[in-house]
């Protein structure tokens, strides 16, 4: 995980990402229900900042489908195919999906008429299977950078790494 040591400031888009990770490894520390670790990832990442309006994970459920899991927010779509949307694409392709404007991400599904900007990143146990997707979407555009999807993979990574 690339180390992010911005300061944690309310409002200001900056998460001290180390002592999130810290945290999350805190509270995670023996827990192998992914349930359980998701609720608690969820809840984390989204009172780390403002940026953050809805938190939470899409569970695959069946192949190429997506079910909504734990988060924070106001109501998620209940079911993804991998075919739609930006959920649907990090699943697909594996690949964390950094979009800075959803009006013009082909195929981008409005769960929330609020939402402006998205980031979502794949998650997968020890053997490499993907289990779900992290989603975090924003009310302000071009609220996610690199930075935010680097050291986010990196908790996701060491959360669910070990999870059989």
């Amino acid at each position: 995980m690339k180390n992010d040591t911005r300061e944690a400031t309310p409002g200001s888009g900056q998460v001290d990402y180390r002592a999130l990770a810290a945290s999350i490894a805190s509270l995670t520390e023996g827990e192998d229900d992914v349930v359980a670790l998701m609720a608690t990832v969820a809840c984390e990442v989204h009172h780390a900042d403002d940026r953050f309006d809805w938190t939470g994970f899409y569970r695959v459920v069946a192949p190429e489908l997506l079910k909504i899991g734990p988060y924070q927010g106001g109501h998620g779509c209940l079911v993804i195919p991998f075919s739609r949307g930006v959920c649907g694409a990090a699943a697909r392709t594996g690949e964390i999906q950094l979009v800075p404007d959803v009006d013009a991400f082909p195929g981008h599904i409005a769960c929330a008429s609020s939402t402006r900007s998205e980031l979502v990143l794949p998650v997968a146990d020890a053997s490499g299977r993907l289990i779900g997707v992290f989603d975090i979407d924003s009310d302000q555009p071009d609220a996610f950078g690199e930075a935010d999807a680097d050291a986010l993979d990196g908790i996701l990574r060491s959360v669910f790494g070990a999870v059989k």
